[in-house]
């Protein structure tokens, strides 16, 4: 069964580790060293982690058997800052939940009614997929290559 709720901070560094490694096996190759560079930095940083502790930086994970198999983050109240999902519980609607679930604590909180997202090039057919669409083309800002999306909510 999957649970879906809130990260405690006893958890950060393992979602973070998920992160880095779900981006290691199907992003990295596609960034430039500096984009690799770029990321590590982010999801490294003591400042994110601290506005994390704030209730700033809201970060939902996924747990299935005990173990997280999952997690999104959100920044700026409507703006996807991670999602990953480990490589063995792809295509099963994990990465789609979070976003639901993500959507619906935005819309209790009063948020926008719009979700947002800089789409790394792995994971653009999945944001279509889940009712995304494109706002301009394909981007780079300090190595990491992007499309940005949105969709209602």
């Amino acid at each position: 069964m999957l649970i879906v709720r809130d990260a405690e901070k006893e958890e950060w560094k393992d979602i973070m580790a998920l992160a880095w490694r779900t981006f290691l096996k199907f992003e990295a190759g596609e960034y430039p060293t500096e984009g690799t560079t770029s990321f590590f930095a982010f999801i490294t940083d003591a400042t994110l982690y601290q506005m994390f502790l704030k209730g700033e930086y809201l970060v939902k994970i996924a747990k299935k058997d005990n173990k997280i198999v999952g997690m999104i983050s959100m920044r700026n109240v409507n703006h996807i800052s991670l999602l990953f999902v480990e490589k063995e519980y792809h295509k099963q609607g994990i990465g789609k939940i979070l976003i639901d679930e993500m959507s619906k604590e935005l819309k209790r909180k009063g948020s926008k009614n719009t979700i947002t997202v800089n789409a790394a090039p792995y994971a653009i057919e999945f944001y279509h997929k889940v009712g995304f669409f494109d706002l301009s083309k394909e981007m780079e800002k300090d190595g990491i290559i992007y499309i940005p999306m949105q969709r209602e909510i």
